[in-house]
C-alpha cells in the first residue's frame, strides 16, 4: 500500500511536484501534465529528462493520467486520437516501469440511441484496451462523467465486455457525489459513493480520494472526509478486504483540472496539496493503514 497524489494540483512544474513529494515523504508520483501539457504529449527529450529528475529525487510514477476517451472526447471525434496517445505512451511506461495508464470513456452526449451509443463505446475500447494488453500495461477506468462512470452498472458492463487482464478500475471516491445516477436513463438522483464502490470493490486496482457535496447544482469539494463521498467508510472496507494498492489524492480544493474559472495562487495550491494529503494519510491510518 502506497499513498501518492495527482501533483499538477500542487503545481505545474515538474520540479515542484517533485518537490511535494519529498516533502511529504512520498516514494512515488501520479503524474498527468507538466506545465499544462499531458505527458503522454511532451517532446521525447523532455520525458527523458524528467525520468532522470524522478530517479534522482528517488521517486516511480504510480499511473499515467492520459487524456484517452476522457471527458473531452466524444464517440464522434477520432478514434485515431485515442491510438496514437496509446501509442506514445506505451514506450514511455516501458521506460518509466509503470504499468497503470488512466483512462475513461467518453462523454456521454452523442447522436443516436443509447444502445449505439453502448455499441461504439465499447468498439472503441477494445480496441484500445487489445493494444494495452499487447504493449504489457493495464488500462484503469476512472469513474467520471463518461459513459461507463453514469452508474456502477455501466462499469461493470465495460468490464464484462472488455474481460481482459489490461482492463481494470481506478475508483475515484468523490466523482459519484457529483454525478447523476444513469440506470434506467436519465435521473435527478446523484450516485451514492458507497453504493457504487461496493458494486466494483472486486475490480479495483487504484483509488483517487476526493470529496465534497452538491449544493444549488454547484460542487462543492471538501477535504477527505468532510463531503458526502463516505471516504472513511470506504477505506475502512477497503482495508478489512486486504486491498493493498495505490491511493492518489486529486484534492479539486484550491484549482479543479478540467475547469479553468477555479484558480489559485501557487502558495494556496501548494498548502491545500499538503493539507490534503496529510488529512487523508490520518483516514488511511484510522482505517489501519500504516502509509
Amino acid at each position: 500500500m502506497y499513498l501518492t497524489g495527482i501533483t499538477d494540483e500542487a503545481s505545474d512544474s515538474l520540479e515542484r511536484q517533485i518537490q511535494v513529494c519529498t516533502e511529504l515523504g512520498w516514494q512515488w508520483i501520479d503524474l498527468r501534465t507538466i506545465d499544462g501539457v499531458n505527458i503522454t504529449n511532451i517532446p521525447d527529450d523532455q520525458f527523458d529528462s524528467l525520468l532522470d529528475k524522478l530517479a534522482d529525487a528517488g521517486l516511480r510514477i504510480s499511473s499515467f493520467g492520459s487524456a484517452i476517451a476522457n471527458w473531452g472526447r466524444r464517440v464522434t471525434d477520432p478514434l485515431e486520437t485515442d491510438l496514437e496517445e496509446l501509442e506514445r505512451a506505451l514506450p514511455r511506461m516501458h521506460k518509466a516501469g509503470t504499468r497503470f495508464l488512466r483512462i475513461m470513456s467518453y462523454r456521454p452526449e452523442a447522436g443516436g440511441s443509447p444502445e449505439d451509443l453502448q455499441t461504439e463505446v465499447v468498439r472503441r475500447l477494445r480496441e484500445i484496451v487489445r493494444r494495452a494488453e499487447d504493449g504489457g500495461i493495464v488500462c484503469i477506468h476512472e469513474n467520471c462523467d463518461t459513459w461507463g462512470g453514469q452508474s456502477y452498472e455501466h462499469t461493470l458492463r465495460l468490464l464484462e465486455e472488455m474481460d481482459s487482464p489490461a482492463f481494470s478500475l481506478v475508483f475515484d471516491t468523490g466523482n459519484p457525489v457529483e454525478t447523476r445516477d444513469q440506470r434506467g436513463g436519465a435521473s435527478a438522483t446523484y450516485q451514492d459513493a458507497y453504493e457504487f464502490y461496493r458494486a466494483v470493490r472486486d475490480y479495483i486496482s487504484y483509488v483517487h480520494i476526493k470529496d465534497g457535496y452538491v449544493e444549488n447544482g454547484e460542487t462543492v469539494y471538501t477535504y477527505p472526509g468532510e463531503g458526502r463521498a463516505r471516504v472513511p467508510e470506504i477505506l475502512k472496507d477497503l482495508y478489512d478486504s486486504g486491498y493493498d494498492g495505490g491511493f492518489s489524492i486529486e484534492p479539486h480544493v484550491a484549482v479543479v483540472f478540467h475547469d479553468p474559472s477555479v484558480i489559485a495562487d501557487e502558495q494556496e495550491r501548494w498548502h491545500s496539496f499538503v493539507e490534503y494529503a496529510r488529512h487523508t494519510r490520518k483516514l488511511l491510518e484510522e482505517a489501519g493503514y500504516r502509509p
